[in-house]
């Protein structure tokens, strides 16, 4: 009777071999941006719309049509602030220094963001090295497999004659 706790003389034997210690199971592939975003505070996502809603010809075109409608209403009537506009200076004035705050947040949640984005990339380059290894494990353990059949058959037709 066989033994059967032997696996070297199974048809499987070479292939349980040659992936022996190897892992067959692909790591899950994440999405980095959807993360990211789950994990945003409040603060963090009311500056990102700041940011991108004052960095929009849309805000451009708003502030210069609000700039020429205050011109104009107190130029043409007797408005709340005369020709030499000096609340609607103030008003910029303000809006400059607060632009260029929030301008300077964006500016490190962007940096944060490269950062992780970088460490991501990082840790994808070091599984996919993991991985390309792996491979060529494989493929050395194929070669040898390869060599190890070329051998065998050499042995059995040592004059290389084929038969048709």
């Amino acid at each position: 009777m066989p033994s059967t706790s032997s696996t070297r003389n199974t048809p499987t034997a070479p292939r349980q071999a040659a992936t022996e210690g190897l892992t067959t199971t692909p790591s899950p592939l994440r999405d980095w941006h959807a993360d990211h975003k789950s994990h945003l505070t409040r603060g963090e996502r009311a500056a990102d719309l700041m940011r991108n809603g004052m960095g929009s010809w849309a805000f451009v075109g708003g502030f210069v049509a609000f700039m020429i409608v205050w011109a104009i209403i107190n130029t043409v009537t007797k408005g709340w602030d005369p020709y030499p506009f000096i609340l609607l200076n103030l008003f910029l004035s303000m809006l400059a220094g607060l632009q260029g705050a929030i301008l300077l947040i964006a500016a490190k949640r962007q940096d944060a963001i490269a950062a992780a984005l970088s460490k991501h990339d990082y840790n994808t380059n070091v599984a996919a090295k993991k991985d390309i290894e792996a491979v060529l494990e494989i493929n050395k353990r194929q070669l040898l497999m390869i060599a190890d059949l070329q051998e065998i058959l050499g042995r059995l037709d040592p004059a290389g004659t084929k038969k048709s």
